[in-house]
């Protein structure tokens, strides 16, 4: 398996990106978290993989392995495009914020404000309830009815839905829906009076130069996009295209290096004010008062708006991982220890792409509490 591990004494000494690796002390080698990757990547059948580790705000190491595409010579570089699933919701959270900084919205509002065809069981249902997974509108993944190619309309989107009953009252309890998000999608929409992929490449995707960020529709053609694979019974397969459309809860398609200067922009206060960023990385509470989210690898912790929010072996990590038919992700943040860990790569085993960024991190840490 062909890949690439190294560090840098200069950005952008890699052609093909202006965000790669610095020369940075870090407390194990590049040679140590090389091994690990490999190892994980042969494990679990990956047939390609790109990660990024960020320290004190500069690139530290970068690892590439694997092929893009089964079908041709295609190694994972710095360009590869990859699916990046729930990561897509800090985009719609920061699009959301965006525009209350604006004073267009708030995350008190009744969701009925911004849907004229919104059933009366909605009416309790406040912006921050979609934000925090907490609305109780049934997660629509995997029915029937929501395909890509059924190309439905927001009103066609809102109409299918409003069918199923809420799964319980809002705030009551915390249960992943993408449905909340697709319909946070659909507010920046009426709201902003423009397209949501415009609105995201208009106020997000130029301003942070983002240039190899975008939907992930199989109609458009995205240079270097990678392919997705399934692995069973021994061989790898081209992914199933009967894909659920998961607009703003899971469609953007990334790149490691993109993805660097989404969480550059957010810890270094370019894109979100400082009080915005507080609640999307605050656990969301329940009606109860208790901290809405999941147990998340073991550990409890909480949801905010489009960030899990919890500790790893002591340490604070802010992040999210994305699982789409063929692709795992992983965006985790460590403030505590200045470190930032980006995995994409072209297999659907679930949480790999999760799973190893905490193993990277798990090498990186010093012992907790220095």
């Amino acid at each position: 398996m062909a890949y690439f591990c190294g560090m840098f004494n200069q950005l952008g000494s890699v052609p093909g990106t202006a965000l790669l690796l610095a020369l940075l002390a870090v407390p194990v080698s590049a040679g140590e978290i090389e091994s690990l990757l490999q190892t994980e990547m042969q494990a679990q059948h990956v047939p390609g993989l790109a990660c990024l580790v960020i320290r004190n705000g500069r690139p530290a190491t970068q690892f590439f392995a694997g092929r893009a595409n089964l079908e041709w010579p295609s190694p994972v570089d710095a360009e590869t495009v990859f699916e990046i699933g729930s990561i897509s919701k800090q985009f719609a959270a920061a699009s959301i914020l965006l525009l209350a900084e604006e004073g267009k919205l708030s995350v008190e509002d009744s969701i009925g404000k911004f849907f004229t065809n919104a059933p009366p069981a909605w009416k309790l249902i406040k912006v921050r309830h979609l934000l925090s997974h907490t609305s109780g509108i049934h997660n629509y993944d995997g029915l029937d009815g929501f395909e890509l190619r059924q190309h439905l309309t927001q009103a066609q989107f809102i109409e299918r839905l409003a069918r199923l009953p809420l799964d319980f009252a809002p705030g009551e309890r915390w249960s992943y829906s993408n449905s909340g998000f697709n319909l946070l999608g659909y507010i920046v929409e009426n709201v902003s009076g423009k397209n949501y992929w415009d609105f995201l490449q208009a106020r997000i995707f130029t301003p942070l130069q983002m240039t190899h960020t975008t939907r992930r529709d199989p109609w458009l053609v995205i240079p270097h996009r990678a392919a997705g694979y399934t692995f069973t019974n021994g061989v790898h397969f081209a992914r199933d295209y009967d894909l659920t459309d998961l607009f703003a809860a899971g469609a953007i398609v990334s790149t490691v290096g993109d993805l660097a200067k989404w969480d550059a922009a957010l810890t270094g206060n370019h894109l979100l004010k400082a009080s915005s960023r507080q609640s999307w990385w605050t656990p969301a509470r329940l009606n109860n008062g208790s901290n809405a989210g999941s147990v998340r690898h073991g550990e409890p912790g909480g949801y905010g708006f489009g960030w899990f929010i919890n500790t790893v072996n002591g340490h604070q990590n802010i992040g999210h991982t994305g699982v789409t038919s063929g692709f795992s992700a992983a965006n985790e943040l460590f403030p505590d220890d200045h470190l930032t860990i980006i995995v994409l790569a072209n297999t659907d085993e679930g949480v790999f792409a999760g799973d190893l960024a905490r193993k990277v991190a798990s090498v990186l840490f010093l012992p907790a509490g220095k």
